[in-house]
């Protein structure tokens, strides 16, 4: 993204990526339609065969795949016709394979997971990071200026396969080149029988995946529909695209947030599953919630305190958006919380509900994004997000203390949510009324933080190792 924002210095052309990605986030679902949840729920909560499992839900998945992305590639023409990207078809085509290679990665990473295999899966997932990252930097910084050289190998290699004029797409073909190399370092992981393959298992598998892929659309429908919406509802047609590059760029410097929010659902859904039938499971829920809070708290915190440094990550030109920053750091905290409450109905079968909260989100996402962003733009967008996160948030905790009561110290966290916020009003108010030098409101801004983890540090005592 530094690179992203720096590079396109007109926010529009950002505004591209930001929608691309937004709608391959949510093809991403339709492609794995739950069957990593799945894959965890047969294999450790109905101790079905775990090769049995993995085979037949690879060998259903690759199936799926082959058929959604040669539908997109065939049809990828008419496809950028309806995004205004018609001169541009190849976008899709190179979405459809970026969404194929990782949706044939997702179950071998499931399995990873399954198997606590945390180093090599920390590996994997790194390898693509930085494959993506230097892809990039080697599209558009290093090409460019051998493309300037005057003569000699690297001049040739250059006008051998670099072209300016594809631009932004040198983002998704980055993208592209590191989802392959991922699925080719991930074979060993992918080998699966075919004699293993079960259909019994596998109707067993749709019917308990289905409600999940139902809150799958509509939970991405919640992610992403503000970055998709912002195009067609801003009050400013004629910059829709500059106010979704701004909005996308400033989105990611929520990036923490969600990288800890992401790491935490890896690493959660197959210990709550391991949990599950313990005497003191919903003990070890209920403090797992309350020190998740609170790194999200501490988290939201850091990157406030810390946001004149934290955005020069992104272009200047970019910097109008900040705004938006502290909305969706508390509105991902919120879908965090969400994502922690809601095991319950996993853990218990009852996946519909999942699909409930889920599409009672989208309802609430799509009104909200419909009143809000004519009214103030993308700010409406941040806003929208954070009012659809806290309802399902809040509704998610009010049917799980109905249906699988666990002890969370409510009152407790709550109480550590608003110190942090207020502390962040604190830093806010000194900042407008006393007009500080920068590194004076810097000081002041970690004395803040410190203020914050000493408190922690007299309330709370390290949790037990859990096994």
């Amino acid at each position: 993204m530094p690179l992203h924002t720096n590079i396109f210095k007109q926010p529009g052309e950002y505004g591209v990526v930001t929608e691309l990605y937004a709608y391959i986030s949510f093809l991403m679902i339709i492609y794995t339609y739950g069957m990593e949840t799945s894959f965890f729920h047969f294999s450790e909560k109905e101790k079905a065969d775990k090769n049995k499992v993995f085979s037949t839900g690879m060998i259903t998945l690759l199936a799926t795949t082959l058929l959604f992305s040669g539908l997109i590639i065939f049809s990828s023409e008419t496809i950028a016709g309806w995004l205004d990207y018609k001169k541009h078809p190849e976008y899709i085509t190179w979405m459809a394979l970026i969404i194929g290679f990782d949706t044939l990665t997702a179950l071998p990473f499931a399995r990873l997971r399954q198997q606590s295999k945390a180093r090599r899966f920390a590996v994997l997932k790194l390898v693509n990071i930085m494959v993506n990252i230097g892809f990039n930097m080697f599209f558009y910084i290093i090409l460019p200026v051998w493309n300037k050289a005057d003569g000699g190998t690297l001049h040739s290699i250059a006008k051998a396969i670099y072209n300016p004029s594809i631009g932004v797409g040198y983002v998704f073909i980055s993208n592209l080149l590191a989802s392959a190399i991922t699925l080719l370092l991930m074979i060993p992981e992918m080998r699966f029988s075919r004699s293993d393959f079960d259909k019994q298992l596998l109707g067993k598998i749709i019917l308990y995946s289905f409600p999940l892929l139902i809150a799958g659309l509509a939970g991405m429908i919640n992610e992403t529909l503000d970055r998709i919406m912002v195009k067609f509802l801003s009050p400013e047609p004629g910059s829709a695209m500059k106010q979704l590059g701004i909005y996308g760029a400033c989105y990611k410097l929520s990036i923490l947030m969600t990288l800890f929010i992401q790491a935490f659902r890896y690493a959660a859904e197959p210990f709550f599953f391991s949990q599950f039938k313990k005497e003191d499971a919903r003990k070890v829920y209920a403090m797992v919630m309350k020190y998740f809070v609170i790194t999200c708290a501490i988290i939201f915190l850091a990157i406030m305190m810390y946001l004149d440094i934290i955005k020069y990550f992104i272009g200047k030109t970019y910097w109008s958006g900040l705004k938006v920053v502290p909305v969706l750091l508390i509105a991902n905290m919120c879908l965090g919380i969400f994502f922690n409450l809601s095991m319950w109905y996993k853990l218990t079968g009852q996946t519909r509900y999942g699909a409930y909260f889920a599409v009672f989100g989208a309802f609430i996402t799509i009104a909200a994004n419909m009143i809000l962003i004519p009214k103030m733009g993308y700010m409406g967008a941040a806003w929208a997000t954070l009012i659809c996160y806290a309802s399902m948030m809040i509704a998610s905790y009010v049917t799980g203390q109905k249906n699988y009561p666990v002890p969370y110290e409510t009152k407790r966290i709550l109480i550590y949510v608003l110190f942090a916020i207020g502390l962040f009003f604190v830093s806010k108010g000194i900042a407008s009324m006393l007009e500080p030098t920068a590194v004076l409101q810097l000081i002041i801004n970690t004395i803040l933080l410190g203020t914050y983890m000493f408190v922690l540090s007299r309330y709370e005592r390290p949790p037990v190792e859990l096994k």
